[in-house]
């Protein structure tokens, strides 16, 4: 029996294969309207005949008349104004127009940057040369810097006081300026007299008569500066800035030190 009900599924099976599709009524006309449309567009867009347009009356493309009516339809249909009411709207009046705004183009500005310390340090900039190490090339510098001095302490009379004196020359620039170290902790330092050619935080660069260059360490050491008959000593522990920080700094009197 199993083998029977398999036999008739299959015949079954092949016999609805078998079968041609059944076309119905919808899908023919749907297969009439595919064939109807393009017929139909052919003749919407074709061009119509002549005999057509003259029976209507219908004027050419490109003729005269058609453009004189096209303009006299537009001119018909679109709404106008006077003359009178157009001057009233623009009189003593200023219109905006409409137009895009150019924005303006910034262009970045690269500010040079000087050198860093570094860098000055790798080109030597710091150095003096050999040929440059002469004390006679700084003497017009140490007259310039008394001057200075003169003007930083109103002429150095002689009733002038010596704490002001002293007050001011620790926040003057020392460029220029002959020294004398009196007392140290290093022996070989005492009785070293120059001009300083550059100041640091920590050491002076002196140049003795002897046309030698000499790196003095400020601390442990007191430097002595005499001018017009007035003699300051300066400890150099106290003045361990950069002569621009030096100028703004505030000192306080704190006595003696013991070398």
């Amino acid at each position: 029996m199993r083998t029977r009900r398999s036999q008739i599924g299959l015949e079954g099976g092949e016999a609805e294969a078998r079968k041609p599709p059944i076309r119905t009524q919808c899908g023919a006309s749907e297969l009439q309207h595919d064939k109807i449309l393009p017929e139909m567009e052919k003749l919407l867009y074709n061009q119509m005949p002549e005999s057509t347009a003259k029976l209507v009356n219908l004027q050419p493309l490109g003729s005269k008349k058609a453009e004189a009516f096209v303009k006299a339809f537009l001119k018909r249909s679109m709404p106008q104004k006077r003359q009178e009411d157009i001057e009233k709207r623009l009189n003593r009046k200023v219109l905006v127009l409409k137009h895009p705004r150019q924005r303006k183009t910034k262009h970045r500005v690269n500010r040079r940057r000087g050198l860093s310390a570094k860098q000055r340090r790798e080109m030597h900039l710091f150095e003096i040369p050999p040929e440059q190490q002469r004390y006679e090339i700084f003497i017009p510098l140490h007259e310039l810097w008394k001057q200075y001095i003169r003007e930083l302490c109103n002429g150095l009379k002689p009733d002038a006081q010596p704490q002001m004196i002293q007050t001011k020359l620790l926040k003057a620039d020392f460029h220029g300026a002959l020294v004398t170290v009196t007392k140290s902790k290093c022996p070989s330092y005492v009785g070293i007299t120059g001009i300083i050619l550059q100041e640091t935080k920590y050491v002076f660069k002196i140049v003795t008569k002897e046309d030698k260059l000499k790196v003095i360490p400020k601390r442990n050491n007191i430097f002595s500066i005499e001018m017009d008959g007035f003699v300051s000593y300066i400890y150099g522990s106290r003045i361990q800035f950069r002569a621009s920080e030096r100028s703004a700094k505030k000192f306080k009197g704190q006595g003696t030190m013991d070398l």
